[in-house]
């Protein structure tokens, strides 16, 4: 199968079949949020990325074996719309950022840290802190051992520039800061990134745009 990472509200799922993971993205919401579920290949345990919205569309899509947990990669209100009703329908432990957890109004029950690594199976997951779209968003990555990483961004890192920090400098330099060092630095150009609402890029095609980034403020 032929991953393109373009969803539509309302269209299937997308699904990226790696050798130790598979990765079915789906978009939801008035806010054409991307939803994405991780399926460790070997025990088949499942974790959702952001239940963002339409919780009867997430529970289709993990199905019947359920999921072990769901990962909310920040505060803001169209990451977690549709939380409540997928914790009560799969009894999935909850993981958010640290410094975002008492922003979602459903308990957290892993408050994450920078570094700290988050399980589906037998693939971990690296979370990295990254400050100034909100104070706590996390970021995600999956080091595939039989190729390139790939890393869930959350609204910190689109194609074409970091998330929204609302025209304040401050927010901005921490944002891009984290985003170059804990992403770009760390990772290779060939790293996928899946971000939290539209298409997916890569860190190579981005790395030519940050002097533009860092020039416009945004």
């Amino acid at each position: 199968m032929t991953y393109s990472g373009a969803v539509r509200v309302g269209g299937p799922a997308d699904v990226h079949e790696l050798k130790d993971l598979m990765i079915s993205k789906v978009a939801v919401g008035p806010m054409d949020n991307n939803a994405y579920l991780l399926r460790c290949r070997a025990t088949g345990a499942q974790l959702l990325i952001d239940a963002a919205a339409e919780p009867q569309t997430l529970l289709t899509l993990i199905g019947q074996d359920g999921i072990a947990s769901v990962v909310t990669t920040h505060r803001h209100g169209d990451h977690w719309q549709a939380l409540a009703e997928v914790v009560a329908a799969t009894g999935a432990v909850t993981y958010a950022g640290a410094y975002d957890a008492d922003g979602i109004p459903v308990t957290t029950d892993v408050r994450v840290q920078d570094g700290d690594v988050v399980q589906v199976g037998d693939v971990e997951l690296t979370a990295r802190h990254l400050v100034g779209h909100t104070p706590g968003s996390i970021a995600l990555i999956y080091d595939d051992p039989h190729g390139h990483p790939h890393v869930f961004t959350g609204d910190c890192l689109f194609p074409g520039g970091v998330g929204n920090t609302w025209k304040d400098p401050e927010a901005f330099a921490s944002l891009i800061r984290d985003v170059e060092t804990k992403l770009f630095d760390a990772l290779p150009d060939e790293t996928w990134v899946y971000p939290g609402h539209g298409k997916d890029t890569t860190l190579g095609d981005e790395r030519p745009k940050l002097p533009e980034w860092h020039e416009r403020g945004w």
